[in-house]
């Protein structure tokens, strides 16, 4: 079912009944990435701490998101959802991640069904890769990702705040439902 929704909607992503309104204040200036991302330390597992809410995601707890280089240059992109809590099925949605921006590694697109791709924008990044925040160019969608299940409450709060300045609107954040450590992530 996850993965399912989540095709339908990636490969609906440029119309607008699959497209969420954007979270972000229309004057706010162009959303910016980061200066450069090292795509090996990049790759891995990231945890979910945060997002917007949308149609693929909704009802999911656990959250994960696995990147691995393929021979190809591409990136295989693996999301995992426990649905309706941490002890709910496992749901997996599978797919695979280009480099829009090679000069800075920080634009890159995403597809989960076919010829269709969608914007993945790391619009901030810890210096030592422990978090990240990802958006799309209109701020419809946000995530706030960490390498481990739990975030540090000064370092969310730092980052929250640095997105209201940026524009977003970060009342639209659910909290996820995370593993108490990354040992106790099942499955």
């Amino acid at each position: 079912m996850y993965r399912h929704a989540l095709f339908a909607c990636l490969a609906g992503l440029f119309a607008a009944a699959c497209q969420p309104p954007s979270g972000r204040d229309a004057n706010a200036p162009p959303l910016q990435t980061v200066e450069n991302v090292e795509i090996e330390r990049y790759l891995g597992r990231w945890f979910e701490i945060a997002r917007y809410d949308h149609r693929f995601e909704r009802g999911c707890a656990g959250v994960t998101a696995d990147y691995a280089l393929r021979d190809d240059g591409l990136i295989d992109v693996t999301n995992t959802c426990y649905q309706g809590g941490l002890d709910g099925p496992v749901e997996t949605a599978n797919g695979r991640a280009r480099i829009a921006d090679e000069a800075t590694n920080a634009q890159l697109e995403v597809s989960f069904f076919g010829p269709f791709w969608g914007d993945y924008w790391i619009i901030d990044l810890a210096g030592d890769y422990s978090w990240a925040i990802v958006s799309e160019p209109e701020g419809r969608y946000l995530w706030i990702l960490s390498r481990t299940p739990q975030i540090d409450e000064d370092t969310l709060g730092d980052r929250l705040a640095w997105l209201e300045a940026q524009g977003f609107d970060t009342a639209m954040l659910i909290m996820v439902e995370q593993w108490e450590s990354a040992e106790d992530v099942r499955g």
